[in-house]
């Protein structure tokens, strides 16, 4: 399996990885250094992206653990994850599909450096603020790029935001950490998340955070099955703001289990 990399430029200095529509990576270029946040799923040389675009010295930032957002830090030096999600990340390196890969590629994981909430990554005119957000998984980061006003959130927030994996917070306690850092949406205007094509509208944070409570409060009717790798669940499509800028419109949902609400 191959997926091409589209590059491109979102903002000055800030620049989507797009692995195949598969996954989304994001580079972020400071007067000093670049941070590289998310590397996708190893199909493609992220390093080499990085050099097309700057000679400055790279930080790689992993949102959480899961294997398409930390495969490709095999073509870097080192990367930041927080600890809490050491665990899955090492399930996921320990697959024997990606050992094989790694064997016969001559590839070998990066060791993790750990960053916790409060952390601040100074690109150079640019910085990267470190919130946690546990509940897609249990060691999960949003950053804020404070002078462009832009989260990055890896799953945690986004169109199809998967809950029913081993893991997992309750969305009962999911909703308390996000009650924790709604400040975030007046510190930033748009999101950019795990698997996006282009900035989106910070209300989308907002917008998720609603359909978890309508979920909580029994106002599942209308919810179906969804079917996915490991089974069946359930899913809870949530509304978008008229008049926003998404990327993605055409179904918003939140996958959960009904035991672990």
């Amino acid at each position: 399996m191959e997926l091409e990399l589209f590059v491109k430029e979102l903002k000055p200095g800030i620049y989507l990885m797009d692995e195949g529509h598969i996954a989304s990576g994001y580079i972020v270029v400071g007067s000093e250094k670049v941070a590289v946040i998310d590397t996708m799923n190893g199909f493609n040389d992220v390093k080499a992206a990085v050099r097309k675009i700057t000679d400055k010295p790279i930080i790689v930032i992993n949102t959480h653990g899961h294997g398409d957002h930390i495969f490709g830090n095999v073509y870097l030096e080192e990367a930041y994850l927080n600890p809490k999600d050491l665990e899955l990340a090492n399930f996921f390196m320990n697959m024997p599909e990606f050992k094989q890969a790694c064997e016969e590629h001559g590839f070998s994981m990066p060791p993790f450096k750990p960053v916790k909430e409060g952390d601040v990554f100074d690109l150079g005119g640019r910085t990267l603020e470190v919130y946690e957000l546990p509940g897609h998984t249990p060691g999960g980061i949003v950053l804020l790029l404070k002078e462009d006003r832009i989260l990055f959130t890896g799953d945690a927030v986004n169109h199809y935001l998967w809950m029913m994996l081993d893991g997992c917070l309750k969305l009962s306690d999911y909703v308390k950490e996000l009650d924790r850092l709604m400040f975030l949406e007046n510190e930033a205007d748009y999101i950019l998340q795990g698997h996006a094509q282009d900035l989106e509208d910070i209300s989308l944070m907002r917008c998720m955070h609603d359909g978890i409570v309508e979920i909580i409060e029994g106002k599942t009717e209308n919810d179906g099955p969804f079917e996915w790798f490991g089974g069946v669940c359930k899913k809870h499509p949530f509304k978008l703001m008229e008049g926003k800028k998404y990327a993605y419109t055409d179904e918003t949902i939140i996958c959960y289990n009904p035991e672990n609400i």
